[in-house]
């Protein structure tokens, strides 16, 4: 049995008698389109429908979910891997209940593990997946290697775009980079699109349209709709005052549509169809993946 055979019957056998969270991986083609911004909301409004949600901010460096909320957590993913913290220590408490994890620099020093950390990380990991219900990873922005190796491990994908040509463009690419990956399977991934500052839900629609012709065309992923979040100056000024916008301004049209997308991935007849790998799951596809190459 090689290493890589022995890691998957170490998860195999450490999941098996826990719960599985659901994991939705929120990403986008580039930056600066509003993607921290649904994670940090769409997580508020999940809990409010009773789901414990924990955040994974895995945008290295950048701490945008943390500024997001205007708390500073005191430990990250890399103290629990590297100086022996535990779950606890490194869930911080967010508003609503949320919990929140900063990734900090621990997935990429994840490459050269040894047997003995990559147990505890993953008992720790089952651990959350006992813990939570629904995680929700915000990737960092752009196209690189540790945002595809996320977005290839987990089994659902939220795709964030604007009406930007640059991030509609960027959003295929991504897509385009992810159908490369010998370890993608298209048709074991969900992934939904949101349309992010438009000026009308017909605009989101049409946004929604032109990307998902091309990619159907040419990369043979299926691409859903989860909906549209209308342009507001008020979303900039909540991040400036750095309190999420579906509590200060909670009849605005986007704290609106984080409530309906909520209500949409708790549907049950949804929820009953999800495949529930796991954050546990999702983290030993990255290790495999990394030891690989």
């Amino acid at each position: 049995m090689d290493q890589a055979e022995r890691l998957r019957e170490m998860v195999k056998n450490l999941s098996a008698p826990k719960s599985t969270a659901r994991v939705i991986t929120v990403t986008s083609g580039k930056g600066g389109v509003g993607k921290s911004s649904i994670s940090v909301n769409l997580a508020i409004a999940l809990s409010k429908l009773g789901k414990r949600v924990v955040i994974l901010d895995a945008d290295f460096g950048l701490a945008n979910v943390e500024v997001m909320l205007g708390i500073r957590p005191q430990n990250n993913l890399a103290d629990l891997i590297f100086r022996g913290k535990s779950l606890a220590d490194i869930v911080t408490k967010g508003p609503e209940n949320i919990g929140f994890i900063s990734g900090g620099s621990g997935i990429q020093e994840m490459t050269n593990l040894q047997r003995s950390q990559i147990v505890y990380l993953i008992q720790k990991l089952v651990e959350l997946d006992h813990q939570a219900d629904i995680i929700l990873i915000d990737t960092g922005a752009g196209i690189t290697d540790s945002v595809i190796e996320f977005v290839a491990a987990s089994s659902e994908v939220l795709l964030v775009s604007t009406p930007e040509p640059t991030s509609i463009t960027d959003a295929y690419a991504l897509l385009k980079t992810l159908s490369r990956k010998a370890d993608f399977s298209a048709h074991d991934t969900i992934i939904r699109m949101i349309s992010n500052r438009v000026m009308s839900d017909r605009e989101g629609r049409e946004l929604y349209d032109k990307l998902n012709t091309v990619v159907d065309r040419f990369l043979d992923i299926p691409m859903d709709y989860l909906g549209a979040v209308l342009q507001d100056s008020n979303i900039s000024k909540a991040v400036i005052h750095q309190k999420p916008a579906i509590l200060l301004y909670p009849n605005l049209n986007f704290s609106r549509k984080m409530n309906e997308f909520a209500s949409n991935l708790c549907d049950k007849d949804i929820e009953q169809k999800q495949n529930k790998r796991g954050i546990a799951q999702l983290f030993s596809n990255l290790l495999l993946t990394r030891r690989k190459n």
